[in-house]
């Protein structure tokens, strides 16, 4: 909710909170917060404005505006023809802090119940480049080594959780990671081809899932899903690792893979 910005001098001066509460009397930069009312008007179901849209979305005059909008082409946050404002991708990051601690929150207590209801080891991630990111799991053995936590890194590769997040890409982009990244072979089953793993990122995004079989450490499989937001973006990965000598391919498909599917529909409702 954008602040409201009170005249100098003002023996009161509020702030709506989203709980509806208000701050009274605090110190506020009265630019910033211009700045983020001109940032919230492109999400008032326009993705191109000129200055005189965004005066009026955001309640400003036009020189406020105005210099707002030049503000973040020059930061590059947003772009302009001369006459239509448009923000660009780096204002995302602006959402990164909170989106980075909203989903470990938000994902754990479906991969504690997905755990328990399997009986295995459940864990999530998000790619960074080239690596995946552990941002949270649930643990009943130690399938894939000791010392597994959130934020710990794998490489994208040969892990499920990285070929499913892979797979949800372009596929240019996608192979421009594989080829621009380290393949080592870890096991003797290891896929280190761009060839061949882009031709499994096909069957991944086929099938909707991807299954490692000891690619990453002799004894042990994993199967994952994608997990996307309530927009439909790909955000982050789930996946269930275990033994081989106690889990065949089969049962990673038909009784692990229907658990995990109804759990990404949960988190898929919502994640932000």
């Amino acid at each position: 909710m954008v602040a409201k910005i009170a005249k100098a001098g003002a023996d009161v001066q509020e702030a709506s909170l989203p709980e509806g509460r208000y701050l009274q009397n605090v110190d506020r930069m009265g630019g910033f917060a211009k700045g983020l009312a001109v940032i919230e008007a492109f999400g008032q179901g326009r993705n191109t404005l000129t200055i005189a849209e965004v005066a009026r979305l955001s309640s400003l005059d036009r020189a406020s505006a105005r210099r707002c909008l030049l503000t973040l082409v020059e930061a590059r946050y947003a772009t302009t023809d001369g006459r239509y404002f448009e923000l660009t991708p780096r204002i995302l990051r602006l959402g990164h802090s909170y989106l980075a601690a909203s989903l470990p929150r938000l994902i754990q207590p479906t991969l504690d119940q997905l755990s328990d209801t399997l009986h295995e080891s459940c864990s999530a991630a998000v790619l960074d480049a080239h690596e995946v990111v552990y941002i949270a799991r649930a643990a009943h053995h130690r399938i894939m080594g000791p010392g597994l936590h959130a934020g710990s890194r794998l490489p994208a590769f040969c892990t499920s959780l990285g070929r499913v997040m892979l797979a949800a890409l372009p596929i240019d982009q996608a192979k421009a990671i594989l080829t621009n990244s380290e393949r080592p072979a870890i096991t003797d089953h290891t896929l280190t081809k761009v060839s061949d793993i882009m031709a499994e990122l096909k069957r991944v995004r086929e099938n909707g899932y991807s299954i490692i079989d000891q690619e990453m450490e002799i004894g042990s499989r994993s199967i994952a899903v994608p997990i996307a937001n309530f927009s439909g973006q790909t955000v982050a990965a789930i996946t269930v690792g275990v033994h081989a000598v106690r889990a065949e391919i089969d049962r990673l498909r038909e009784e692990i893979l229907p658990a995990l599917l109804d759990a990404r529909a949960q988190l898929g409702a919502i994640l932000p």
